[in-house]
């Protein structure tokens, strides 16, 4: 028998269905009852009970995508912030393997970064790598900071929540796991979207928010409404782990364009330096003197009265030119 519906508010040793039912997380047995651990909403699938936490802090798991800042600078690794009650470090190894940079030059105290983590031990400090597409440093943009349970919501099913506010506001977003999203954009949409994005965090436990954030967007943007609704299903807030992979994509693709840029300058630099080049030699050519005009132009000016032509007074020089 179960005690509580799907989405209902519960607190600590709250009964909410008799043994038929599976313990998940956030809930315990006793006495043959499955009881809530925590503060949070229920959440229930075929016969499996949980109950997801109101506000929690990031746990790092091994695998996890993340959004870290540097807080400090060591010998051999940087301490990043991750959002968590645990430590995160970077070795510099992961970085640039066993070549010697100063670590400073290279990401200094308060850089955001997007990192993977690699490893997580005993007591969960988490080794951070940037190995993959798309990780490494963020350039501008804002951080919104969400509670990470959240962060399913957030991304909607299929990606359907983050993608309809990303074409609207035509802002780059990227979703760390640990409950931090880089926004970067026009100011404005900046703004809007982290509005946009703590609205999702308040009422991800509420049936209809796509709609209603769909509304709140073409309000803030066009104002007007949609002309038509999006149709929720229920599914859309299954806490389960977000797959982020096409986020990273997008800073890559910024990446690559600077690049495409910068390269395209170059050439143009070149272009532009070799015609000055040319420019410089045609008018060094034209500038030249024939040396056949200037003989005939020395013969001119030296000829004497019986027609020899001669280089100089002295009977002793070595250069004759007879011209007779």
């Amino acid at each position: 028998m179960i005690h509580v519906e799907n989405k209902d508010l519960v607190i600590p040793g709250q009964i909410l269905a008799d043994d038929e039912y599976y313990s998940g997380r956030g809930t315990f047995k006793e006495n043959g009852k499955v009881c809530s651990s925590l503060l949070g909403r229920v959440s229930l699938r075929n016969k499996k009970i949980r109950v997801i936490p109101l506000k929690s802090k990031y746990v790092p798991k091994k695998g996890d995508v993340v959004i870290g800042k540097i807080k400090d600078v060591r010998f051999s690794m940087w301490d990043v912030d991750i959002n968590s009650p645990y430590s995160g470090i970077l070795p510099a190894f992961e970085v640039f393997g066993r070549e010697k940079k100063e670590l400073n030059k290279v990401y200094d105290v308060g850089d955001v970064l997007f990192l993977r983590v690699v490893d997580v031990d005993e007591i969960k400090k988490a080794k951070l790598g940037l190995k993959g597409r798309g990780m490494g440093k963020f350039k501008g943009g804002i951080i919104v900071d969400i509670a990470p349970t959240k962060v399913p919501r957030l991304i909607g099913k299929k990606g359907s929540m983050i993608n309809m506010i990303k074409d609207k506001t035509k802002c780059k977003i990227v979703v760390g796991q640990n409950g931090l999203v880089w926004v970067k954009g026009n100011e404005d949409m900046e703004q809007l979207t982290r509005e946009i994005i703590h609205l999702i965090e308040a009422e991800a436990h509420t049936s209809g928010l796509t709609n209603k954030i769909k509304n709140k967007l073409y309000l803030a943007i066009d104002g007007e409404l949609p002309p038509e609704e999006v149709e929720e299903t229920e599914e859309e807030f299954v806490l389960e782990k977000p797959k982020l992979q096409n986020f990273k994509e997008e800073l890559e693709q910024e990446e690559k364009e600077a690049e495409e840029k910068a390269a395209a300058e170059e050439a143009e630099e070149a272009e532009e330096s070799e015609e000055a080049e040319e420019a410089e030699e045609e008018k060094e050519k034209k500038e030249k003197p024939d040396i056949g005009e200037v003989i005939e132009e020395f013969k001119r000016k030296n000829k004497s009265k019986d027609g020899s032509l001669s280089y100089g007074d002295n009977s002793n020089n070595s250069f004759i030119l007879n011209n007779k």
